[in-house]
């Protein structure tokens, strides 16, 4: 095949759009018996209203309707790419991909039905490569799988208890240790043999392969602060003692889609450099955007976190025991909150725009571009309407 897919020209106008500690399980519980099932995708996304268009500001970014429409609307970048060719062949790439990992045929189609080619292709808009995009969807679909089987998804083999061993192996495959003697074998042997562990550890070797050490440990290092959380909602799950909205947002100031962005400059080709990435203001404005669009995947997420037989933290459902108010005004409430981290963010890349840095300026358009790049995913995956 090509290693390159025409990219599909689509108009603006078209685009498309756990109580504190102490506090007893049973009233989580009776907020999460009140969540409705969601609404279903709709067949044609309305249409985003510019923010230009609808009396001034920034055409970057948009107004857009959600859900069933019954809410608030969220701001959000505009979409920059829509291109599905491109999007299914990454996914295509990803099966086989899954398949060498370990995963079984059904569990490697079902992770190319997850789309998650398609959302490095709406992510991920400074490249038309499959195989650059691969770099964001291998270690997307890796991170997913641990984040279902390992933490989430009771129903898939999530244990609390079992979870920081798991995690603890899982950083080990990613940043391999050195030898040990007669204790690296028996390391090795449980790597090779969950397919998870085999993902985390090939995801991470194709990142290296195309990108620096510097890049790679980045990547390392915010998956495993992520990791620091998800022990958090493990225990607060096995305890039965859910969080504070306040407490369950901090845990998720390092579990958002800020490890994802991290990926950004390695799948564009290039490189900011760490003094400059990790200077203040620019990781405040990396996190304003991974917290936005995370926040982004809490709403769409509601019905299904609840549902699990051991319920997950979730920011509305955080804020409605909190608050001991309807899921509908802590939907608002989270609405709210993400639509002001997002403007946050939009004057934080209006600050920085003054910085004499190509790379960082093409970084920054990168975050933009992964917020508006993932609401459309999440608008449009059968994972949240289903």
């Amino acid at each position: 095949m090509s290693d390159t897919v025409a990219t599909e020209t689509v108009p603006a106008s078209s685009l498309a759009g756990p109580s504190g500690l102490g506090t007893s399980a049973a009233r989580i519980a009776s907020v999460f018996g009140k969540v409705p099932a969601p609404a279903p995708a709709p067949e044609v996304t309305p249409a985003p209203v510019p923010v230009a268009a609808a009396g001034g500001g920034d055409p970057a970014y948009a107004v857009r309707s959600w859900g069933d429409g019954s809410y608030s609307p969220l701001y959000v970048p505009m979409v920059e790419r829509i291109n599905p060719a491109l999007g299914q062949e990454v996914d295509d790439r990803l099966v086989s991909w899954a398949e060498e990992c370990g995963f079984s045929e059904p569990e490697s189609e079902l992770m190319g039905k997850a789309g998650f080619g398609r959302l490095a292709m709406l992510t991920h808009t400074d490249t038309e490569d499959p195989d650059q995009l691969l770099i964001a969807a291998k270690l997307n679909a890796a991170w997913w799988a641990a984040d279902d089987l390992y933490a989430d998804s009771t129903e898939h083999g999530a244990v609390p208890t079992e979870l920081p061993f798991r995690l603890t192996l899982a950083m080990a495959a990613m940043d391999p240790v050195p030898p040990a003697g007669e204790f690296t074998p028996p390391l090795e042997e449980k790597i090779a043999s969950e397919r998870v562990l085999v993902a985390l550890r090939s995801a991470t070797a194709y990142l290296a392969g195309r990108s620096t050490p510097a890049v790679v440990h980045r990547s390392n290092y915010s998956t495993f602060s992520m990791f620091v959380s998800w022990t958090a909602y493990a225990a607060w799950r096995h305890t039965g003692e859910y969080p504070t909205a306040w407490e369950y947002l901090t845990a998720r100031q390092h579990d958002n889609f800020y490890t994802s962005m991290t990926l950004i400059d390695a799948v564009g080709g290039y490189e900011v450099t760490a003094n400059v990435y990790y200077a203040p203001d620019v990781r405040e404005a990396a996190f304003q955007a991974g917290v936005a669009a995370v926040l982004v995947n809490d709403l769409f997420s509601v019905a299904k976190d609840a549902a699990d037989e051991v319920p997950v933290c979730n920011m509305v459902l955080q804020i409605a025991a909190d608050r001991g108010c309807s899921i509908a005004e802590a939907t608002e409430a989270t609405v709210e909150l993400h639509n002001q981290i997002v403007r946050d963010f939009e004057a934080a890349h209006q600050r920085l725009a003054a910085v004499p840095s190509p790379e960082l300026q093409r970084f920054l358009r990168g975050l933009r571009a992964w917020m508006g790049g993932g609401f459309e995913w999440h608008a449009t995956n059968p994972r949240y309407h289903s």
